[in-house]
C-alpha cells in the first residue's frame, strides 16, 4: 500500500481500500455527467436572500437569555470537571506513587485501593444524577423557550414556510 503523504494528500485515491465510492456519495454522476455536488443546497432561492436564518441564529446567541442559559452551563460545568478530574488523577497518581499506602486494609480483604476505586463509580454516578437535575431545574425550561424563539424567528423569516 502506497503512502498518502506529499503532493497526493487531500486527493482520493480510487484504489484506497478504505475508500467505498457508492457508501460515500463521492463518484456519482448527475444527468449531465459530471459529479453530483457533495451537499445540494436545501432552498437554492433562501441562500440569496439576505438576513436569512444564519442571521436570527446570531442574534439570538448575542441575546441575554442565550447568555444566561451559557453561564449557568458553564457555572456548573467548569467546578463539576475541575473537581471531578482533579479526584481521578489524584487516584492515578496516588496508585503509581505510593503503593504502599494503596494496599493498606480497610477490612478483611478490601483496600484503600479498593475503595477508592468504587469511589470513581460512585462519583461519576453522583456527578451524573446533580448534571442531570440542574439541567433539569436550571436550563432546560429556559433552552426550550429559546429554541421556540428562534423556531418562530427562522419561520417568519422564510415567510412562513415549514
Amino acid at each position: 500500500m502506497e503512502k498518502h503523504d506529499g503532493r497526493d494528500t487531500g486527493k482520493v485515491r480510487f484504489d484506497d481500500p478504505w475508500y467505498d465510492a457508492l457508501a460515500s456519495g463521492w463518484g456519482e454522476l448527475d444527468g449531465t455527467g459530471a459529479p453530483t455536488p457533495a451537499v445540494p443546497p436545501a432552498h437554492p432561492e433562501q441562500e440569496r436572500r439576505t438576513g436569512g436564518a444564519a442571521d436570527v441564529y446570531l442574534e439570538v446567541q448575542r441575546s441575554a437569555a442565550f447568555q444566561e442559559v451559557r453561564s449557568r452551563y458553564r457555572r456548573f460545568v467548569v467546578p463539576g470537571f475541575a473537581v471531578f478530574f482533579t479526584w481521578y488523577v489524584g487516584y492515578v497518581v496516588t496508585a503509581t506513587t505510593a503503593p504502599g499506602f494503596m494496599a493498606r486494609p480497610v477490612a478483611g480483604a478490601v483496600n484503600v485501593a479498593m475503595v477508592a476505586g468504587l469511589g470513581q463509580f460512585v462519583t461519576t454516578f453522583l456527578f451524573t444524577w446533580a448534571y442531570a437535575r440542574h439541567a433539569r431545574l436550571r436550563r432546560d425550561r429556559p433552552a426550550l423557550d429559546l429554541r421556540w424563539d428562534t423556531q418562530e424567528l427562522t419561520r417568519s423569516v422564510r415567510g412562513g414556510e415549514r
